[in-house]
C-alpha cells in the first residue's frame, strides 16, 4: 500500500477502481515543407481550427442544460483563443520562418508557450497552461485525425486519475460514474478543483506522481478530507475506509438536519455563520448547508477566471446574481485583492522581490483610479439587488482607510449626479489582517461598520513565516500566543464602539478553533460552506462561560505547542472533534 498527501479540494472519501486518464499526447510528426506548399499547409491550419471551433460550439450546447454559464464560461475563452488572430498570426509567421509542416509548428509553439507558464512564480499562470493545452490538442487532433478519449464515455463507477484534467473534460465527464479524482497537478484554485467542488465529488490534487504510481484498475482510495490518496490499499485499510465512508455520510446527514436551526450556544448567545465564495454559482451550497450569509466573496476570482475586460456591467450583473440569489441574506463583497500570488495577466503583471508584501489589494487599488471605481460603481448599483456589505481588504492603517472612504463617497456622488439608484447606508467594513491594523484596530473602529479578521495573512505576517515555504511550514500556527492576542484585541476594540467582529479566515472554519474563538468573543464565523454544521454543532453544544473559560486558560499558557495539545485534547474529548 502506498500513501501519498497533496492538497484536499473537494472534501469527502471515495473508494473504487482507478481509471488512469492519460490522453498522451500524440507522436506530432515533423517534417520539411517547400515553400510552394506553404499555402496548403495554412489552409490546413485553418480548416483544424475552424472544426475545433464547431467542436467547443457544439460542447457548449450540450452541457447548457445541465451547467450554469459561469461553469461553461472557460469554452468561451477557449473560442477567443482560436479566434485570436496574434494566435493565427503566429503559427503563420513560424510556418514561413522554420520551415516545418503545420502539426509540428503549433506542436513546438504550445511547447514553448506553457514551458514559460510553468517556469511562473504566479500558480494562476501555471494553472492557464490547461486552457492553452486544450485548445491547442484540439486543433492538433483535427490536424492528424485523431479521436479523443473521451470521459463522457464512462459506464462504470471509477476514481479518476490523470495527470492535470482539462476544463473541456472535467465539465463533460459523466459526473454519476467519477466517484474521486486524484490528480498530479492542480491547487485551490484551479479549474478542477472548482469544478470538483461544485459537483461534490471528493478531490486532492497536488500529488507530484500518481500518475506514475497507479494502474489501471488498481483499488484507490481518495480522502478529500484530510489530502491523502491510498493506492491499492490492503483489505483492512479499505475495511476501515469503507466504516469511514459511511460515517462520513451519516455524519452529513446528521448535521444538516442542524440548518434550520441557530447557531446559538446554550446560554442564548447567537453566533452567525457565514460562508467565503469564490465563484457565483457557489451560492447553491450556501442554503444546503444552512448559512447565514455570505462572509466574504472573493470578487477578485472574476477578473483572474475572466480577464482585464471586465467591464462595469459584467461586474454588476455577477454580484446581482450573487445578491439576488441570498434575498435578505448579507452578502460581503471584497474589493479587489490582486497582487501577492494572485497576478491578472493584462493588468497586473508585476514582478516584485517581495510581492507578500508588495503591491497588492487596495495599494493595487488606490494606484488604478479607473479598475477601482468601475468596480465600486458596479458594487453600488448591484446593491439595489440584495443586502450588500462592501469590505476593503489589507487596510494596514487609518491613512488607507481614509484613502479608500474618499474614493467610495466620489463615487457615491457621482452615481446621484447620474440619477443611478442605490442604497444609501450599505455597510463598510475592513479587514483586519495586518498587524498594524490589529494593533490601531481602536482608532481604524470609529471609521468602520465592521470589522473582519483575515487570519491566513495576519499570521502570515505576525510570525513572520511564508506559509507556502515548506521548509518552515510548521511555524505557521494559529494558535501562537501572538496570534490569539492580537485577535483579542480586535474583538475587543470592535465592541468597545458597539462593532460586530468577524472572522473570514481558514481559522474561522477549523473546528479545533471554534471554542477558543467563541470565548474570545467573535461574533461572526465565515468559512467553506460545508464546515458550517461543524463549527454549529461544537457552539451549540456550550454556553459561553463554557468558551470562556477555555481560552482564561489558555491565554496563560506561554507556548503554541502548550496551547494545541491543550485544545486538541479538549476538543477530542468533549466534542469528538478529530485531529489530523
Amino acid at each position: 500500500m502506498d500513501e501519498l498527501v497533496g492538497i484536499s479540494a473537494a472534501p469527502g472519501i471515495a473508494i473504487g477502481t482507478a481509471f488512469l486518464y492519460l490522453d498522451t499526447n500524440p507522436t506530432v510528426p515533423r517534417y520539411n515543407v517547400a515553400k510552394q506548399d506553404f499555402k496548403r499547409e495554412i489552409a490546413r491550419f485553418h480548416e483544424a481550427v475552424d472544426k475545433a471551433r464547431e467542436e467547443i460550439r457544439q460542447l457548449k450546447e450540450r452541457q447548457n442544460a445541465t451547467h450554469s454559464a459561469d461553469q461553461l464560461q472557460f469554452l468561451d475563452s477557449h473560442l477567443l483563443m482560436l479566434d485570436d488572430r496574434e494566435f493565427i498570426d503566429t503559427i503563420e509567421r513560424k510556418l514561413y520562418a522554420e520551415e516545418f509542416n503545420v502539426e509540428w509548428i503549433l506542436f513546438s509553439a504550445m511547447r514553448g508557450l506553457i514551458a514559460k507558464l510553468d517556469a511562473a512564480e504566479d500558480s494562476y499562470l501555471r494553472e492557464r497552461t490547461a486552457d492553452i493545452h486544450d485548445v491547442a490538442r484540439r486543433v492538433l487532433n483535427h490536424l492528424l485525425a485523431r479521436e479523443r478519449i473521451s470521459l463522457a464515455d464512462l459506464t462504470e463507477e471509477v476514481v479518476l486519475v490523470t495527470h492535470d484534467l482539462l476544463p473541456s473534460d472535467a465539465i463533460s465527464m459523466n459526473k454519476r460514474m467519477v466517484k474521486g479524482i486524484a490528480m498530479d497537478a492542480g491547487g485551490r484554485t484551479s479549474h478542477t478543483a472548482i469544478l470538483a467542488r461544485s459537483f461534490e465529488i471528493p478531490a486532492v490534487l497536488g500529488l507530484s506522481n500518481i500518475t506514475r504510481q497507479a494502474s489501471f484498475g488498481d483499488r484507490i482510495i481518495v480522502d478529500g478530507n484530510r489530502g491523502k490518496v491510498l493506492l491499492r490499499p490492503n483489505q483492512k485499510t479499505e475495511k476501515r475506509y469503507l466504516l469511514v465512508q459511511q460515517e462520513w455520510r451519516k455524519r452529513e446527514v446528521r448535521l444538516m438536519g442542524l440548518n434550520e436551526l441557530a447557531a446559538e450556544t446554550r446560554d442564548g448567545k447567537l453566533i452567525m455563520l457565514k460562508a467565503n465564495i469564490e465563484v457565483p454559482e457557489e451560492v447553491d451550497s450556501i442554503a444546503a448547508h444552512g448559512a447565514d450569509g455570505i462572509g466574504l466573496y472573493r470578487s477578485e476570482f472574476l477578473f483572474l477566471r475572466d480577464g482585464a475586460s471586465l467591464d462595469e456591467e459584467e461586474q454588476y450583473k455577477a454580484y446581482s446574481y450573487v445578491l439576488e440569489a441570498l434575498g435578505d441574506k448579507p452578502v460581503t463583497i471584497r474589493t479587489l485583492d490582486v497582487g501577492g500570488d494572485k497576478f491578472m495577466p493584462g493588468l497586473y503583471e508585476v514582478s516584485e522581490r517581495n510581492p507578500i508584501l508588495g503591491w497588492r489589494a487596495v495599494r493595487f487599488c488606490l494606484a488604478q483610479p479607473k479598475v477601482f471605481e468601475t468596480q465600486l460603481r458596479a458594487l453600488l448599483r448591484a446593491s439595489m439587488h440584495g443586502n450588500l456589505r462592501i469590505m476593503f481588504p489589507m487596510i494596514s492603517g487609518i491613512e488607507e482607510l481614509n484613502l479608500v472612504s474618499a474614493v467610495l463617497d466620489d463615487v457615491r456622488a457621482a452615481l446621484r449626479r447620474e440619477g443611478v439608484p442605490f442604497r444609501e447606508n450599505i455597510p463598510v467594513g475592513i479587514m483586519i489582517e495586518v498587524p498594524s491594523a490589529a494593533v490601531t484596530s481602536d482608532i481604524l473602529a470609529k471609521k468602520s461598520d465592521f470589522f473582519s479578521i483575515g487570519t491566513n495573512d495576519l499570521i502570515q505576517y505576525t510570525i513572520a513565516v511564508d506559509r507556502g515555504n515548506e521548509r518552515i511550514a510548521y511555524l505557521y500556527e494559529p494558535f501562537h500566543p501572538g496570534v490569539l492576542r492580537l485577535i483579542k484585541m480586535v474583538i475587543d476594540n470592535a465592541h468597545a464602539v458597539g462593532l460586530s467582529a468577524g472572522m473570514c479566515g481558514e481559522m474561522a472554519g477549523d473546528p479545533l478553533a471554534a471554542l477558543i474563538l467563541l470565548g474570545l468573543g467573535l461574533d461572526e464565523f465565515s468559512m467553506s460552506a460545508s464546515g458550517i454544521p461543524e463549527v454549529k454543532r461544537i457552539i451549540r453544544s456550550v454556553s459561553m462561560s463554557e468558551a470562556e473559560e477555555l481560552v482564561g486558560t489558555v491565554l496563560e499558557m506561554k507556548s503554541f505547542e502548550e496551547i494545541d495539545s491543550f485544545v486538541q485534547d479538549v476538543m477530542e474529548k468533549r466534542f469528538d472533534v478529530q485531529v489530523y
